[in-house]
Formats: structure tokens, C-alpha cells, sequence
């Protein structure tokens, strides 16, 4: 026998483990509460199947308000000030020194003299928001706005800030939110790829490709780019040869070939998502070509967007085009500028109401088309680009060469359906147009936010990479804004 006290080296009964071991019963009994009240994390385990990935609908983590996103991205800096957020201090200290500390991005063209908003604010809408006269045609729908005027990334450079916004993080790499968006959710259509980007006739963004990048997410999720003229997708015709017959047979071969080579290579991620690009290019053939023809809309519909207009014929075909995709089922559709065709360090004067006058009708066109055909409730349209401007001149001198320089600390974008309360701002600057005091929205909120329209939530939606679970928001801090959710 054992000495009084100590444990047998060899077999026990249930009862003498349970008591002496440190799975006791009141162990046992709490992991089973906590277990029970959903408490308890699941135990580590390793998949035991192969992930595939694909475009099919996937169910969100809780119901959703959005099915379909439109991001029209300003890129180069809106100045909020002349735009969304009057500040009636600038016309009082107007060509005095600003009183407080600032942060150019060109000192050699600085100056610390106060410039005020160059263009009235009038209340419009049921709400009473105050939008500058340069904006006519969106304060015809300014109830269904939620004009964000609190945004922030504090990062002071056009690139660092437009990654925040896009990815997440302040450098390139990573996956932007429509990828996500794809990743988690698949698409409606299985004929158009999750994820569109319209660009400009007048040449590619600032950074280009990573605005729709898919980073370390498979191929399958890269946005596809359609062109500001036709055609608006290359290669979707075969050769007179192939077409009809010999080409259905082509597909099936290689359906049959690669249906092969993926059951000789399972777990092949990128193989997978290779595979079902070439398969979603084949069902393209036809519906891309429909989705991005607008020579079925009718007369009105062409002259609400200003496709009759010869300044505003791009935006209001790239607009039209961006309804017409999410009435399909695609998940986002991204309009975005040329360069950073919004940055404005001189010529304000004359470059601000030309930017304007190209966009403002057709974006208000879109916000009140979607809405009505019913798709306004469902669909989250977005508006603003990488950051604001100063509360002073920069190249002071002649009235065609002063200009507005960066600010990221205080900033505003504005929200639209799919979830979100209109008729509402939400959040402040201070008085200057400066700094974001009130309400402050980080890049890190935005996404939680836009996620949670979608039914997912920021912390679960993570891809496995190096042993390392991945998101959105980076794993940094970052909350919903429920105050500007319907």
C-alpha cells in the first residue's frame, strides 16, 4: 500500500481522480456551465477539411442591413470646409495667424493665414443640414445622408491615409474592404465577379492596383477593373473560330482538366481560386457586357445622371453603370478619380467648383435612383476621400494660386442606405475645422461600422496566414458607430 496521503502511481477509480486530480468536480462542473452559457472558448482544433474558396452567398455573423456597397473615392482630400462643414470663425480671423500649432505637408508654400470657406452653406432637407452652394444637385437628397464630419486617420500623407481608409493599415499589402467583403460573403451573382472597380478616362488613382487589391486574400478576390470605354472589359469575345459550339466543348475540356488536376493537388489555395477566375470569365461572356450597357435605360433615366451633359457624361455613366452591377448581385463597386484629382494645394478657386460640377449630379442621380427602385435600403453608398484640408492659405498670393494643405486629424465623408440613418451629421471639428473633437470616427470604426451593415463582425471576420489570424481593423481597437445606424 501507498503511505497515508499520497497517490497511487498506478490505476485509480473515476471518483478518487476526479477528487484528487485538478479536473475535480467543481472544475468540471463550472467548464460545463460556462460551456452551456456560451462562455467557454472552443477547445484549439485543427481543420480537418481543405477551405475552399469561392463567390458563393455565405451567411454574415448576425443579419444584415447592407447586401451591396458603392464607394465613390475622392481621392486627394475634399476640403470640408468649403464643402460639408461650415465654420463661421475662419470669416472673422480671416488673413490673421492662425493661433494655434499646424502640421503642413509643404512648409516651403506654408502660411499661417486664416482662409475662410469660399463658397456659402445653406440648411436644406427636412433635417435642416447645411451643405456649401457648390454641392446643388446632393442637397436635393440630403435627408438620406449621414454626413460623417469627425473622421480621422492622423497619418498626413495622401498614400499612409489612403491605405487606412482602403485596408485597414498604413502601408500597401493588405486586403482592401471590398476583397473582404468577397471573402467573407461570396456574391449574389455567380456571372459578375463580388468586387468592380470603375476608373477614369483620365488615367489611373493615386497608388493604382492597391486601391482594389486583394493582398495575402486568394486571386479570387482581387477587384476586377472595368474601363471608362468600351470595351469596358478586354477579352470577353472568342474568336469568330471559337464561337457557338467549339467553344462550349473547349470549356468542358478544360472543366474536365482541371476538375483533375484539383483532385490531384488538394488544399492548392491558390490553384482553387485560379480555377474559378477562369470559370467566372467564362460566365462573364455575356452578363458583363449587359450589366455594363446603359443603352436600355430610358431617356430620363440618362438625363437624371447627366449622361446628356458632356461634364458630367463620366461620372453619370460610371454612376449608372455602379446601380446597374449591384442590381445584379455584385457585393462592391468602387468609382474612383483620377491621380488625386482632389487635391487642391492651389487654384482653389477654379479647381473645387469644377471637381463639383463633374460629380455632384450624377452622385445624387445614384442616391436617388437606388432609392427609388427600392434598392436604397439595402444598398450602402459611400462618398469622401483620404483626408480634408487646412484652415489656412497655402501659397499665399494671387486669388488663382492659393490653395488648401493636408489634414487627416479632422475630416469629412458623408453615408447613404444600407443601414444607415439619414437626414443626420454626426460628430464635430473644432471650431477652426482643424481637429476632430467630438464623435471622433477612426479608420478602425469606419470598417467595424461598414462590417456590421454587412453582418459581420470586425473581430471574427479573420483569414489564417503563417499561423496568424488576420482582419480588417488589424486587431487594433475599433467600435461600431451605432449612433448612425437606422
Amino acid at each position: 500500500m501507498n503511505p497515508p496521503g499520497s497517490q497511487s502511481l498506478g490505476c485509480c477509480s473515476r471518483r478518487h481522480f476526479l477528487g484528487a486530480g485538478t479536473f475535480g468536480l467543481g472544475s468540471t462542473a463550472l467548464a460545463w456551465m460556462l460551456q452551456q452559457d456560451g462562455l467557454l472558448a472552443a477547445p484549439a482544433r485543427p481543420e480537418l477539411e481543405p477551405q475552399r474558396y469561392d463567390l458563393l452567398p455565405k451567411p454574415g455573423h448576425h443579419p444584415a442591413q447592407a447586401r451591396a456597397m458603392i464607394s465613390i473615392l475622392m481621392i486627394g482630400g475634399p476640403s470640408q470646409m468649403d464643402l460639408f462643414d461650415p465654420k463661421p470663425l475662419l470669416k472673422e480671423w480671416e488673413g490673421r495667424s492662425f493661433p494655434g500649432e499646424l502640421k503642413f505637408d509643404n512648409a516651403g508654400q506654408a502660411s499661417s493665414k486664416v482662409m475662410p470657406g469660399l463658397w456659402e452653406f445653406q440648411r436644406h432637407g427636412q433635417s435642416g443640414t447645411e451643405l456649401s452652394s457648390l454641392l446643388p444637385h446632393l442637397a436635393g437628397v440630403v435627408d438620406e445622408l449621414c454626413i460623417i464630419r469627425s473622421m480621422r486617420t492622423g497619418v498626413n500623407n495622401h498614400g499612409q491615409s489612403l491605405h487606412a481608409l482602403t485596408n485597414g493599415r498604413i502601408t500597401h499589402g493588405a486586403p482592401v474592404l471590398g476583397s473582404w467583403l468577397g471573402y467573407g460573403l461570396g456574391n449574389e451573382s455567380q456571372d459578375l465577379p463580388a468586387f468592380l472597380t470603375l476608373t477614369h478616362p483620365s488615367g489611373l488613382p493615386l497608388l493604382a492596383e492597391h486601391n482594389w487589391s486583394n493582398g495575402w486574400l486568394p486571386s479570387l478576390y482581387q477587384g476586377t477593373v472595368v474601363r471608362p470605354t468600351e470595351p469596358r472589359l478586354l477579352n470577353l469575345d472568342p474568336p469568330a473560330h471559337l464561337r457557338g459550339l467549339p467553344q462550349e466543348r473547349q470549356l468542358e475540356l478544360l472543366r474536365e482538366l482541371n476538375r483533375g488536376h484539383r483532385e490531384r493537388h488538394p488544399g492548392e489555395h491558390d490553384l482553387d481560386a485560379r480555377i474559378s477566375s477562369y470559370e467566372l470569365a467564362a460566365r462573364m461572356q455575356t452578363a458583363a457586357k449587359e450589366a455594363t450597357d446603359i443603352r436600355s435605360e430610358s431617356p430620363a433615366t440618362l438625363r437624371l445622371y447627366g449622361i446628356d451633359n458632356d461634364l458630367t457624361r463620366d461620372y453619370g455613366t460610371r454612376c449608372l453603370i455602379a446601380r446597374r452591377l449591384v442590381e445584379r448581385g455584385v457585393r462592391f463597386v468602387q468609382i474612383i478619380n483620377n491621380g488625386q484629382s482632389w487635391d487642391h494645394h492651389s487654384n482653389l478657386y477654379k479647381a473645387l467648383p469644377e471637381v463639383c460640377v463633374r460629380s455632384d449630379q450624377p452622385v445624387a442621380a445614384l442616391v436617388r435612383d437606388l432609392k427609388g427602385r427600392g434598392l436604397l435600403d439595402s444598398t450602402l453608398v459611400h462618398w469622401g476621400g483620404e483626408m480634408g484640408r487646412l484652415p489656412v492659405i497655402q501659397n499665399d498670393g494671387p486669388k488663382d494660386k492659393v490653395g488648401r494643405d493636408h489634414n487627416t486629424y479632422g475630416f469629412t465623408m458623408w453615408l447613404a442606405g444600407g443601414g444607415i440613418r439619414g437626414g443626420m451629421t454626426f460628430g464635430e471639428t473644432d471650431e477652426w475645422g482643424h481637429h476632430a473633437v467630438k464623435d471622433i470616427v477612426s479608420h478602425h470604426d469606419y470598417h467595424a461600422t461598414l462590417l456590421h451593415l454587412f453582418g459581420l463582425d470586425h473581430q471574427r471576420l479573420v483569414y489564417r496566414r503563417a499561423g496568424r489570424e488576420l482582419s480588417l481593423t488589424d486587431g487594433k481597437p475599433a467600435r461600431v458607430v451605432r449612433e448612425i445606424l437606422a
